[in-house]
């Protein structure tokens, strides 16, 4: 990567518009190559209406993030066609107490490695098979509310991989998103689910919930910490095709390239 920039958090009171010209710039500026969310927030999705998908799709380059940035990098994939990257922000790179998350981006973005996560990661299977798709999600909480109206991400024949911050979104709202997702129909389209990191004080788990709200499915469930709020963050490209097989001893896997 020879030129690196950072989106600032969009501020309340920060004039949408100013902020989307500043991403439509980034895309625009044939010097940048790779573009990082610096951190997390509330409102990515106020930039919408003001993104030139035409500008962005011309001028592909790496755009990462995850939390808030959940929205955008969904949508300009959905928008666009191109792969996007749920990952870390760049606060996050410095901030964390390990090196998983830079090694992760370099093994991503440099060495141009189609695994997801390391040989050690920890992977449980809550629903056993095998399913092939392209991968979307991130940020439940965020994700949940790109499934209907004008931005929406299409979920036809995906993998979804879905993560969520404990004390801002307890169980009961975890169980909202969901029942919402389920009654849109996102989960009769689906292929398979990929669950990241969700830590409550409760000690109820994010894939108990999943299950709850599902009850009886046949689509192939996997768990893993590697991505989301958590200390480890893998470096997952949505809009690339990628297939789970729970009794493969790498439990997910890409079967496509996703930098050039």
């Amino acid at each position: 990567m020879q030129s690196m920039h950072s989106i600032t958090q969009l501020g309340y009171g920060e004039t949408a518009k100013n902020k989307a010209e500043d991403i439509n710039e980034m895309f625009r500026d044939k010097s940048i190559n790779a573009i990082f969310c610096a951190m997390g927030g509330y409102n990515c999705n106020s930039v919408f209406d003001y993104l030139d998908f035409d500008l962005i799709k011309n001028n592909p380059k790496i755009i990462c993030g995850y939390s808030d940035p959940t929205s955008l990098i969904n949508i300009i994939s959905a928008k666009t066609g191109l792969v996007t990257f749920h990952g870390p922000n760049f606060k996050s790179l410095s901030d964390e107490e390990t090196d998983y998350g830079y090694k992760e981006v370099i093994k991503r973005f440099i060495d141009k490695d189609l695994s997801l996560g390391k040989k050690c990661d920890k992977f449980k299977v809550i629903n056993s098979g095998t399913a092939e798709g392209k991968l979307v999600g991130g940020n439940l909480s965020l994700f949940s509310n790109l499934i209907t109206g004008k931005y929406t991400a299409s979920v036809e024949d995906k993998i979804l991989f879905i993560e969520d911050l404990g004390f801002e979104s307890p169980p009961g709202m975890i169980s909202n998103y969901l029942y919402k997702m389920k009654q849109n129909g996102v989960f009769e389209k689906i292929k398979g689910i990929w669950i990241g990191n969700y830590e409550h004080e409760s000690g109820i788990t994010l894939e108990k919930i999943v299950m709850d709200v599902l009850d009886k499915t046949n689509i192939p469930i996997i768990k893993s910490d590697n991505f989301g709020h958590g200390t480890f963050k893998t470096v997952i490209p949505i809009g690339t095709k990628a297939r789970i097989d729970t009794n493969d001893v790498d439990k997910i896997k890409l079967v496509e390239d996703c930098v050039e």
